[in-house]
C-alpha cells in the first residue's frame, strides 16, 4: 500500500517512515503542504500532520478532499475534541493524536482503506452479523428477518459503526457525522443512542464500548451484497 506522509518534523518522520517500511508499506514524505495535491492521486492513504510551515493542516485536507477522493488520516499534536471534529468535518477519515502507537496507526491505514475499496468511500449494500441484517441502501435493520424501527440517528450511529467491519469506530467521528459537533449534550446524546440500540437489536453484546475511544461490533459482518 501506497502511504503520504505529510510531516514536517524530520525527527518524526525518520521514525515513523522506516517503522511503516518494515510493516510492508511504501512511504513517501513530503515536510510541507507544497506539492501534495499533484501527488494524491499516486497513493491510497495520505497521513496528514496539520501543523504544516506553509499551509494549515485543515486547509489543505479540505484541498484534498475537493481534489481526491483518497483515504486521509490526520496524525497531530492537536487533540482537543473540537480540533478532532473540524478535522474530521474537513474530510478526514481517521484521526490520531500524537503520540501514538504505529501498530495502530497501520490497523487504522488498513481500515480506512478497506472501507474505500469495499464501499466507494459510502455504505451500500446489505451485511449480517449474529441474525442482525443492515441494509445500507434502504435504511432499514432487520433481527432475525424482523424489522426494527430506529430513528434517523440511531440508524446513522449504527451505520458508522457497522461500516467500520469490526474496527473501532470513534466517538469523534460519530459526533462529527451524526450531530456535527461534541458538546456535553451531544456525547450523553450518543451513549443514550446506543444504549437503545442494545435494547432494539435485542443484542446487547454486538456493540462493545471501547472506553475513552469509541464503539466496535463484537463480530466480523458479513456483506450480502
Amino acid at each position: 500500500m501506497r502511504v503520504l506522509l505529510v510531516e514536517d518534523d524530520d525527527r518524526v518522520a525518520d521514525a515513523l517512515t522506516p517503522a511503516l517500511v518494515r510493516r510492508g508499506l511504501a512511504v513517501r514524505r513530503l515536510a510541507s503542504g507544497a506539492g501534495v495535491l499533484d501527488l494524491v492521486n499516486e497513493v491510497d492513504v495520505v497521513l496528514l500532520d496539520l501543523g504544516l510551515p506553509d499551509v494549515d493542516g485543515v486547509v489543505l485536507c479540505r484541498q484534498i478532499r475537493a481534489a481526491s477522493d483518497v483515504a486521509v488520516i490526520v496524525v497531530s499534536a492537536r487533540a482537543e475534541v473540537d480540533d478532532r471534529i473540524v478535522g474530521l468535518r474537513a474530510g478526514a477519515d481517521d484521526y490520531l493524536v500524537k503520540p501514538y502507537d504505529v501498530d495502530e496507526l497501520v490497523a487504522r491505514v488498513h481500515a480506512v482503506r478497506r472501507r474505500r475499496s469495499d464501499r466507494g468511500g459510502a455504505p451500500s449494500g446489505v451485511v449480517q452479523l449474529d441474525g442482525v441484517r443492515v441494509d445500507f441502501d434502504r435504511h432499514e435493520v432487520t433481527v432475525d428477518s424482523e424489522v426494527v424501527p430506529l430513528s434517523r440517528k440511531e440508524f446513522q450511529v449504527f451505520s458508522l459503526i457497522v461500516g467500520a467491519e469490526g474496527s473501532v469506530c470513534g466517538r469523534d467521528l460519530i459526533l462529527a457525522e451524526v450531530w456535527g459537533r461534541a458538546g456535553a449534550a451531544e456525547n450523553r446524546s450518543l451513549d443514550v443512542h446506543v444504549a437503545t440500540l442494545r435494547t432494539k437489536l435485542g443484542r446487547p453484546a454486538l456493540i462493545e464500548t471501547v472506553r475513552g475511544v469509541g464503539y466496535r461490533l463484537s463480530g466480523q459482518p458479513g456483506r450480502l451484497g
